[in-house]
């Protein structure tokens, strides 16, 4: 072949490949364009009374969604989808014929866009549903959930601040008054009020706040509570909106203080919106005395059955069947759609809002292979996260139970990282109300620290001197402020994630009814326009409160950035003569905290502690910011605590 004939051919050859890409190209691009137009031109339609999720996204470990479908006779009705990607594996019927259950798979490849769901009867008519799967803004391992680095604020928000009035009242939901002088009433408090004060909450030394529930509670009365949920995929509008909620989440995260949201899966509220109209006749624990008007059975509250190897069947039914409260209908998570509603809805919140964690609510009281299974599901799909559960009981074989790594005899775990530790607070308070027998005081704390060798994980436990729940650790310490004082600084030192329920810093109390929920739960001062008292700004506050706000801020601040106490090691020293002397040593920091029950001046021997190696070592008092060095005697001249740190 000449050369011109080579050329000739070289051109042709480069011709039909143009022509051949370009081809190729336009097709790509119109079927590109076609694609999107299918998503973006569809006409959107919302002809479903409720489908739940609302919406959901790609990209997940686990490709299965379930619908859940509420519409008059919608059972009558067999559902279409036409989008790629998206199939449906079943449709479920319930016993209501107002429910379909529809089981998707959404495959890895799926793209994020717009569908119909078309609705087809055998009268030929159609009703059309628009969904919606949306692309994860932030990826999994970017969810990282709280850790004993944290100290988490926990608020009761109608109490906190009222930062937006227009919002206290709801003309749609059945409590419709706004009463301070009622203390089972609402007050107002909201979400914009704790965005309002995150610089305050950072200032102090927080990490991370647990508001209660912000769902809505539709309730006759006492709805400013939050755990009488009437809507699992709502907020109550007395409390915000979801953008509200989202800023909150938002704007926390900018200071580094994580959200932690309050769920509840063991019951809902009694004025839920399916209460009227029940899925399935097992929907509800105990649903037949219910519906029948028949008397119904709460809860026997007996949370040792879920360990114990002689509890009756009547006792284990009872305390996980059994209403938490009247006003409280059990829900049944051994019927599999609730149980993957309640999972569904928890993995949609963590997605929508950018949640650093959850606490779960009442944690022994629902099926316990299902709690296992939730917290499974989205630590699956969320592996840095965090999940804190309630377990209200001061034996440490029950909380060691619920914790993810326990070594259970019945072989079974919860996937749960952080039990709360209600044994701990019981400790500190008993033995710092004793008086007489100081020494074995001192010994209940030192011992309730000793049991950590039973637990999976210590230092994830959460512990606190008190919560919404139960009477002000300044109320169950009688009112003494240097055995507060040691309650905190106990409670901030140890191998723990502490929580502090908003108040505690300015010696909030229910003398006046000591135990009163609602007192319990008192408005915070300044949280309202005209308080005579601000406790953001001190104005109207006592010496003593003053003085406590200051000592709790700084042990915060120094405990944030204190990787001793974080992961370090943990020494105490058994109590000797009123006195008991704690460790935490990481490389070069150690952080000593002494405790001194005795009225009178002592001369604390510090050559029993050698073993730590501090001698002729500096020191600093991290509240007064004194050094002293470390040698053979330190003279102790009041009751309380000292925390000191190497470093300077």
């Amino acid at each position: 072949m000449n050369c011109l004939n080579i050329n000739k051919w070289c051109f042709a050859l480069l011709v039909v490949s143009f022509f051949v890409l370009n081809t190729s190209c336009k097709q790509n691009s119109e079927a590109s364009v076609l694609e999107a137009d299918v998503v973006s031109s569809i006409e959107i339609k919302n002809e479903i009374e409720r489908v739940e999720p609302m919406h959901w996204w790609v990209g997940f470990k686990n490709t299965e969604l379930q619908l859940l479908v509420k519409h008059p006779n919608i059972s009558a009705a067999t559902p279409k989808i036409s989008y790629k990607g998206v199939s449906i594996k079943k449709v479920n019927k319930a016993d209501s014929p107002n429910y379909l259950f529809i089981d998707l798979d959404i495959s890895k490849e799926t793209k994020a866009g717009q569908f119909n769901i078309v609705f087809k009867f055998k009268d030929g008519n159609e009703l059309t549903q628009t969904y919606q799967l949306k692309t994860r803004e932030t990826p999994a391992a970017d969810f990282v959930g709280f850790d004993s680095s944290d100290a988490v604020y926990l608020i009761t928000p109608d109490r906190f601040v009222n930062g937006d009035t227009s919002n206290d009242i709801d003309e749609t939901l059945n409590e419709k008054t706004i009463n301070r002088e009622d203390n089972y009433a609402r007050h107002g408090g909201d979400i914009k009020g704790i965005t309002q004060r995150l610089d305050y909450i950072s200032d102090m030394g927080f990490t991370a706040i647990w508001p209660c529930p912000l769902l809505t509670n539709d309730m006759a009365n006492s709805s400013y509570h939050g755990y009488a949920m009437t809507d699992f995929y709502q907020i109550d509008p007395r409390f915000g909106t979801l953008d509200d909620y989202r800023e909150l989440a938002d704007k926390s995260r900018a200071r580094g203080i994580k959200l932690i949201m309050d769920q509840v899966a063991n019951h809902c509220g009694s004025a839920h919106w399916w209460m009227k109209d029940l899925p399935f006749k097992d929907w509800l624990n105990y649903q037949e005395n219910f519906e029948n008007g028949g008397k119904l059975k709460t809860s026997n509250h007996r949370r040792t059955s879920n360990q114990d190897i002689y509890a009756s069947k009547i006792d284990k039914e009872e305390m996980a069947n059994g209403w938490f409260v009247s006003a409280m209908p059990d829900l049944n998570q051994r019927n599999p759609f609730m149980a993957k509603y309640i999972i569904q809805n928890s993995i949609w919140w963590v997605e929508t809002v950018g949640l650093g964690g959850i606490r779960q609510d009442t944690y022994p009281y629902p099926d316990k292979a299902f709690m296992s299974e939730w917290a499974g599901s989205i630590m699956t799909e969320y592996p840095n996260f965090s999940i804190v559960g309630e377990e209200w009981s001061t034996n440490p074989l029950l909380i060691g139970y619920w914790q993810d790594g326990a070594n259970n005899r019945d072989g079974y775990d919860s996937n749960l990282k952080s039990p709360m530790d209600f044994a701990m607070q019981s400790s500190i308070v008993k033995a710092l109300n004793e008086e007489e027998t100081w020494d074995e005081g001192l010994v209940k704390m030192y011992e309730g620290l000793a049991n950590d060798f039973y637990y999976a994980s210590p230092k994830d436990l959460m512990v606190f001197p008190d919560n919404h729940d139960m009477s002000r650790i300044f109320t169950q310490l009688k009112g003494d402020i240097p055995n507060t004082k040691i309650a905190l600084s106990y409670i901030l030192t140890m191998p723990r994630i502490p929580q502090i329920y908003y108040g505690t810093e300015i010696l909030m109390n229910d003398f006046q009814k000591p135990g009163d929920h609602g007192l319990i739960r008192t408005d915070f001062p300044g949280g309202w326009q005209n308080d005579a008292v601000n406790a953001f700004t001190g104005k109207g506050l006592s010496n003593e409160q003053k003085d406590m706000q200051l000592y709790l801020k700084k042990l915060l601040n120094f405990r944030k950035d204190s990787e001793a106490i974080h992961n370090g090691e943990t020494l105490h020293f058994a109590p000797f003569k009123g006195t008991y002397v704690l460790f935490r040593t990481l490389n070069d920091e150690v952080v000593v905290h002494i405790i001194n029950k005795n009225n009178t001046p002592i001369t604390l021997d510090l050559t029993r502690y050698a073993e730590v190696g501090l001698k002729g070592k500096t020191l600093k008092n991290i509240i007064t910011n004194e050094t002293f060095v470390w040698g053979d005697r330190i003279i102790l001249k009041e009751k309380g605590s000292l925390v000191y740190t190497t470093k300077l």
